[in-house]
């Protein structure tokens, strides 16, 4: 990595960086907003301007950083000549726009949200061009599609704007799916996902039998980001966006990522038949459909958009072609086609800008009103109709002299013919955009009088035609990055060329004749033309696009509402049916290991618990009605599982398990409360049946595939050896299973903390909702007299039992905690612990009363455990380990013994606080609700107390 590589990061960070500021800038004023703007797009240009010259030399500057080299994801950034030529258009009319949109926008229209999309719509396009890695660049690709969707919806009152970003993120969106898989095809042939190596393998890829596939699948990818039929459909509606959208998007940025990457993957993809009839053809056809309907298009940035598509297209049949000099053709007008379109997107902002209008029949006679914004249109639009001495004219005759030469299933004159003809229809629109628009008698109708704007909006589209008329004079001066751009296309040395204006008489000079004549004759029979294409029916894109959407809609809805309407028990149906037919297929389709291990005897111990576990299930189904009956009987069937687990020696499990079946039970003992004591009849029996059909399939097969594992050895090695061999030497500690807990699986840990945490604060948000609401006001109505059926709430004996054992339960805690890492324990059971002894006290005496007593939220205890959870796993980190590695050590502190210290200790510590707290969240949520229902709230440690006198409040018990 050189010096000028190191570069490449910071280009294609800054404009992402930078979109951090204009939304606090604008509250300086505009200037300050637009200035904060421009200052990362311009230092990014500094930078890139730094590489130009080793480019030009032919070097290939690169920046790789591993991220995450298993999946072949890694941070690798590359400049060749094509990603400088995307850059450098991406930042330097990226920089015009924002001078531009400084003085189009309006005072109403909220600017700093507009740079910020606009910035981070940059950043996208510049990760685009300047990835080295396809997976890195699929990530910026998606991200284009976001930001532009946000830019060309961004004036949200408008119907046509929403619309217009909605369909361009589907069309953009799933195009970008179908390029992922193309791309992954393309990564597995090569073994690779760096672009650099891939672009070394053309024989690899294009002998594999997925060539073909990948080939169709990246195509895709490109074709609906750059327009090309049948995804054209989505460019003219995304001009209901601000016109410096239209500008940037449709012009130089989003819609050539489709040809950039065509031109990127061009080594490696180009030169077969497959890629020569669908990309040409595919090219040739929108060139022509573009260009017909730009001609009929009344509406000014709609006739730009099909003019845009239609040289999208030309560009998109120049790369089918499959030779170098169309390569190379094709990079030239890339470069004309951002001049001069960016510059009449422009000047037609400016003219709806300054005549409230960009209907072509409410104007005319603008040279006269506006003759600085008239002159940059003539050169711009002569440019783009490919009139001589104009940058146009230049890549329009290499493109017509390639048509000459181009068989198409061996006809030798239907591609010249139809590339002139496109070019024909090009002359007509072009024409007509400057004589209708600017030609003709002034109007006194006009919506608004026109006049010129100030210089900050036309100074914008004014350099650009200063460029396209330089060009077009001396093109020379465009040569060396052409021919650096096109060399880094064809992966290759080039044909020996020259940028000139004479070519000599060709075909091709004909043929360019043949297109300006002609597109003069069709402006002249416009008229009557215009009103053969009115009475001609013809399909609409939209009306075909709205009818798919709906229809999609429609069945989407349809499928979702019939498997997945809410109801449980459909869902568990569909789930577990679908479970059973996977598996049935993979155990008919596959091979069984044969039985290597003996049964073991049936002892009567383990006998008689399953046959109470067998009874405490059947009669959970049989009485389930009955809710507290139920949670009893799912108590019993937790503390059998426990013993089961006592009886494998897996202490830690059986700890875990009936702790954690305490704090169930008594939570949801509380919550019985506030619901029904029995369960309404609310199925027929034969869904019942149906569903116990189900029910008993799903047993019987996890039963038959837990008794086939059993039986059998494994496939593959097990994982346990290893964490025997490593868990002290690794972890520090002996207990494997809390090693495995806080280091080898921390990341499973530390994510279950936190749905633990966030499990506890959904349920304080649903009880805080319901209280606010009309649960709320039931429970205010709720007689707690009719339903209390014992006086004594808070009863003498167990409020002495749950004092005497609240320290003997903290110091079990505790113990657990502290040997945990070498014993039978840690965070997550101590936790639940020490929550059983808090909540005995609750119980015991009242929660309002217990509440009074503590002095650190529940909240912040959840907080403060994930907090320091994060934080041991953070330390990791920064000492070069994985994330939560553990590091431990001896110490000696006099006049202890000398002991072990881990930093597992920490990750457990964020564990047990994230537990209690979770646990105490949750009974507090349940408390309230009881308090909401008219619940006393207690004074006193105990509702009876011998020792009080009735003007204590003897029997009260509360207030």
């Amino acid at each position: 990595m050189d010096t000028a590589g190191s570069f490449l990061p910071i280009i294609a960070a800054l404009p992402f960086l930078g979109a951090l500021f204009p939304g606090l800038m604008i509250q300086a004023g505009r200037n300050t907003c637009a200035a904060f703007t421009a200052a990362p797009t311009i230092l990014a240009l500094v930078l890139l301007l730094i590489c130009v010259p080793a480019v030009m030399r032919g070097e290939v500057l690169q920046f790789q950083l591993a991220w995450l080299p298993d999946l072949g994801l890694n941070v690798n950034f590359m400049l060749d000549g094509l990603g400088l030529l995307f850059a450098g258009l991406i930042l330097g009319i990226g920089l015009l726009i924002i001078l531009y949109a400084r003085f189009y926008l309006s005072r109403e229209d909220p600017m700093g949200q507009f740079y910020t999309y606009l910035l981070l719509f940059q950043g996208a396009m510049v990760g685009i061009v300047l990835s080295d890695n396809i997976l890195l660049l699929l990530v910026f690709w998606e991200l284009t599609s976001l930001s532009s969707f946000l830019l060309i919806g961004y004036w949200k009152h408008l119907p046509e704007g929403r619309q217009g970003a909605r369909m361009a993120l589907v069309v953009t969106g799933t195009g970008g799916l179908a390029m992922i898989a193309g791309m992954l095809i393309l990564g597995n042939i090569v073994g690779s996902y760096d672009l650099s190596v891939i672009l070394t393998q053309k024989d690899a890829i294009q002998a594999d039998p997925m060539y073909l596939p990948a080939l169709l699948l990246i195509l895709v990818g490109c074709f609906t980001k750059s327009a090309q039929f049948p995804f054209h459909f989505w460019l003219p509606h995304a001009m209901a966006a601000p016109t410096p959208v239209s500008a940037y998007l449709h012009s130089a940025t989003m819609v050539k990522a489709g040809l950039f990457l065509m031109a990127r993957m061009w080594p490696v993809l180009a030169g077969t038949p497959e890629w020569f009839y669908i990309v040409a053809t595919t090219g040739l056809i929108t060139m022509l459909i573009g260009a017909k309907i730009a001609l009929f298009k009344d509406d000014l940035k709609a006739l730009l958009a099909f003019s845009t598509v239609s040289h999208l297209g030309l560009i998109t049949m120049l790369l089918g072609f499959g030779t170098k000099m169309a390569a190379v053709a094709a990079v030239f007008h890339i470069i004309n086609h951002a001049t001069f379109k960016a510059a009449l997107f422009m000047s037609a902002g400016i003219v709806d800008h300054e005549t409230h209008t960009r209907d072509i029949k409410r104007l005319g006679g603008l040279r006269h009103l506006m003759p600085i914004t008239f002159v940059i249109v003539v050169f711009a639009a002569l440019s783009m109709a490919g009139i001589p001495l104009l940058n146009g004219f230049l890549s329009k005759e290499m493109m017509l002299e390639e048509a000459a030469h181009t068989v198409w299933q061996g006809n030798h004159w239907i591609v010249p013919a139809l590339a002139t003809l496109g070019a024909l229809f090009s002359v007509a629109y072009s024409l007509r955009y400057i004589v209708h628009v600017f030609g003709g008698p002034v109007r006194d109708d006009y919506p608004s009088k026109p006049h010129d704007p100030g210089f900050g909006m036309w100074a914008a589209p004014a350099f650009l035609v200063v460029l396209v008329v330089a060009i077009g004079l001396a093109p020379f001066l465009a040569e060396p990055l052409v021919r650096t751009s096109a060399g880094a296309v064809t992966g290759g040395a080039l044909p020996e060329f020259h940028l000139k204006i004479w070519h000599g008489i060709t075909p091709a000079l004909f043929m360019s004749a043949a297109a300006v004549l002609g597109g003069a004759i069709l402006l002249a029979l416009h008229a009557p033309l215009m009103r053969l294409w009115l009475a001609t029916p013809r399909p609409e894109a939209k009306t075909m696009f709205d009818a798919v959407t709906r229809a999609a809609t429609h069945a989407s809805r349809a499928f979702t509402n019939g498997v997945h309407n809410g109801a449980l028990t459909r869902n568990g149906a569909t789930f577990t049916v679908t479970v059973l037919a996977a598996g049935w297929f993979a155990w008919v389709g596959g091979e069984t290991l044969p039985a290597t291990r003996e049964m073991l005897p049936i002892t009567a111990l383990p006998a008689i618990g399953w046959m109470l576990l067998i009874v405490a299930t059947v009669g959970l189904v049989a009485f389930h009605r009955n809710r507290f009956l139920a949670l009893m009987l799912m108590g019993i069937v937790g503390l059998i599982v426990s013993l089961g687990f006592v009886y494998f020696s897996a202490p830690d499990l059986a700890l875990t398990q009936i702790s954690v079946e305490v704090v169930t039970i008594i939570l949801l003992l509380l919550a019985l409360n506030f619901i029904p004591r029995t369960t309404p009849v609310e199925s027929s029996p034969a869904r019942r049946m149906r569903d116990a059909l189900i029910a008993v399939g799903g047993g019987v097969a996890v039963a038959g595939l837990t008794y086939a594992i059993l039986i059998s050895d494994f496939a593959f090695e097990s994982i346990s050896a290893y964490h025997l061999a490593n868990s002290y030497k690794g972890g520090g500690g002996n207990n494997v299973v809390n090693v495995i807990l806080v280091d080898f699986r921390g990341f499973d840990t530390y994510g279950e903390i936190i749905v633990l945490g966030i499990a506890a604060l959904v349920i304080f948000a649903l009880t805080d909702t319901v209280l606010k609401g009309a649960g709320g006001r039931w429970l205010a109505n709720w007689d707690q007299a009719k339903y209390r059926e014992a006086g004594d709430r808070h009863p003498l004996m167990m409020v002495v039992a749950t004092r005497v054992m609240m320290p003997i339960a903290l110091m079990v805690g505790a113990y657990i905690f502290l040997r945990g890492h070498n014993e039978p324990g840690g965070g997550f059971i101590a936790g639940l612990i020490v929550a059983i002894a808090f909540l005995m006290q609750y119980m015991a005496s009242g929660f309002a009363w217990a509440e009074s007593r503590q002095r650190v939220t529940y909240h912040a205890t959840i907080g403060v455990g994930v907090l320091i959870a994060s934080l041991t796993g953070l330390g990791a980190w920064l000492a070069g380990k994985p994330f939560l590695t553990s590091a431990y050590g001896y110490i000696k502190l006099p006049p202890l013994e000398k002991f072990e210290w881990a930093t597992a200790m920490a990750f457990d510590t964020g564990v047990f606080l994230t537990v209690v707290g979770a646990v105490m969240l949750a009974l507090n949520s349940l408390s309230s609700m009881a308090r909401r229902a008219g619940e006393t709230v207690n004074i006193f440690p105990m509702d009876i107390n011998p020792a009080r006198t009735d003007a204590d409040g003897q029997d009260e018990g509360g207030k």
